[in-house]
């Protein structure tokens, strides 16, 4: 019965196992404007969860792994501050990191690890005092007016070679004390940038933005390598900010790469896409969709560049994943918000080939960034979450694969009135409508769900042949354009699940009234492979 899905099957098998032994170096591919983070010698898809920023400390982990356990993350994001770490200048300690090392083996999930250097959230807050508080050897930014900044300043290569000394001897240790590779990513800085000021004007900026945009720069950039100003106008001070910035955190993680060249990347904190906004309004020169290319020409040794995302607005939520899923930028949501809407957005990423999806804050501190994220973290709000990562767990390495291909679409429910209630997904001869608020039975229109919570991904597994999933929504499929006379049908619908091995293993056929009015997905967990037809 189960035979027609043998041979797609038997691939999926192969390329979920892991070809390679533990001890290979985690990598992030790029092949034809596609991307894969590579685990253990095969693509890996990152069910992520960021503790919040003071639980990195071993008095804390008691109150994160019940929650990470909870949401069967398979991945965990944790900050290792520059002043945790060398809180007196030569002085270094590690044990934290040792620390969280073994309990990460102990619950048998991956870690990602956050740099929290020269800039977190733009500032200095988790330098050392003796970084932070010697503003002669490491100066900060100078404003217009000639007033100094908050933050630090990329021009000053003393505080460079601090902040560089100190990655440097992080990885050195983490070489020695993760053989078997725990840590698969590496997060240079933290949302770096500058509220309130575009750039730097001290002195030493002032004679770099005077000066020809660098040869290479001008080159990746499509311009000519003449003064700031006359190459790129308006847009100059922010762009010129950007490179600092972008070569600074560059140079930092080209010194932990020769060490241990794990994949690093960096996070943005986003302006909203859909308004146009004052640069002093945002974090000016960080990685935000506004400056994307001079970072992308700028830093060349770091991996993926990830928005964080708290705009709960469905449509800018979905324009940000647009802007980041480029040809040569990898997908990544290294965090988002912890309240329940934002569970629903882990399937647009995975739609989109993302590699990664993390929403923040996930420990039991008793912390909450509400509004940004939920007012608490409640069973509720946790389960949103880990319904997701319960659907996908069985199958990360499988699906890892088909995005890796190119193979992958998806839909969040909408909360614009013009949606409708519902999303189109283009499969090629193929359309998939994904409607949300129906009941399972009949032709009701989509009227929404009473909260929007729900998604649902569909992944090409052969010719008319498609896996499907989702939560809290209905999928039906049609022909994009028939033929005269041709009609579609569904020929056969299986019901089952991915065993620990990536194989599929069969449970029952759906007919009748599970298929009559769509497929539909309710908070049950279930996951679907279908054979599309048509008939004359």
């Amino acid at each position: 019965m189960a035979r027609r899905f043998l041979t797609i099957t038997a691939l999926l098998a192969t390329a979920a196992a892991p070809a390679r032994a533990a001890t290979e170096l985690p990598k992030l591919v790029s092949d034809n404007g596609r991307h894969a983070l590579f685990v253990d010698g095969a693509p890996f898809l990152m069910l992520g969860a960021q503790i919040n920023n003071s639980s990195a400390w071993p008095s804390m982990l008691p109150k994160v792994w019940p929650v990470i356990d909870r949401l069967d993350a398979n991945t965990v994001e944790v900050p290792i501050a520059w002043e945790q770490i060398e809180p007196r200048e030569g002085q270094f300690d590690f044990s934290f990191l040792d620390t969280l090392l073994a309990q990460a083996r102990t619950h048998d999930v991956r870690l990602v690890l956050l740099w929290f250097g020269t800039w977190k959230n733009t500032a200095p807050s988790y330098a050392p005092a003796w970084v932070k508080l010697d503003d002669k050897r490491f100066p900060r930014m100078i404003d217009e007016k000639g007033d100094k900044v908050y933050a630090l300043s990329p021009f000053a290569q003393t505080t460079l070679a601090a902040d560089r000394t100190a990655f440097v001897r992080l990885i050195e240790h983490l070489k020695a004390a993760d053989p078997d590779n725990r840590v698969i990513m590496v997060q240079v800085e933290n949302e770096t940038g500058t509220y309130g000021v575009v750039r730097d004007h001290s002195p030493s900026a002032e004679k770099a933005f005077a000066a020809p945009v660098p040869a290479d720069i001008a080159s990746r950039m499509g311009v000519k390598s003449v003064p700031w100003h006359d190459a790129f106008g308006a847009k100059a001070d922010e762009y010129f900010h950007a490179w600092a910035i972008a070569r600074y955190v560059d140079a930092v993680a080209e010194a932990g790469k020769a060490v241990k060249p794990l994949p690093m990347y960096v996070n943005a904190a986003v302006s909203d896409p859909l308004k146009v906004a004052d640069p002093k309004s945002y974090a000016a020169g960080g990685p935000n969709h506004t400056a994307l290319d001079i970072w992308k020409a700028s830093a060349p040794h770091i991996d993926a560049i990830g928005p964080d995302i708290y705009n709960h607005d469905h449509a800018a939520y979905m324009k940000l994943l647009d802007l980041y899923a480029r040809p040569d930028n990898a997908l990544f949501v290294p965090e988002t918000g912890n309240s329940r809407d934002y569970a629903r957005f882990f399937f647009a990423v995975l739609g989109r080939q993302g590699i990664g999806f993390s929403p923040f804050g996930m420990d039991a501190t008793g912390f909450a960034n509400y509004p940004l994220g939920a007012m608490t973290l409640d069973d509720r709000t946790i389960d949103a979450f880990a319904a997701n990562y319960r659907l996908f767990r069985p199958m990360d390495r499988v699906w890892a694969k088909l995005a890796y291909e190119g193979r992958t679409w998806g839909a969040a429910e909408p909360t614009d009135p013009s949606a409708g209630h519902k999303q189109e997904l283009d499969l090629g001869r193929w359309k998939a409508t994904i409607g949300f608020g129906q009941g399972q039975f009949g032709f009701d229109p989509p009227k929404g769900n009473a909260e929007p919570s729900g998604g649902a991904v569909i992944a090409k597994l052969g010719q008319d042949e498609y896996l499907v999933t989702g939560t809290r929504a209905r999928v039906t499929f049609d022909l994009a354009a028939a033929k005269p006379g041709e009609h579609m049908l569904i020929d056969r619908v299986e019901e089952g699940h991915f065993d620990a091995n990536g194989v599929w293993v069969f449970e029952r056929l759906w007919n009748g009234d599970q298929t009559d009015y769509g497929l539909n997905f309710t908070d049950i967990p279930q996951v679907l492979k279908v054979k599309l037809a048509t008939w004359r």
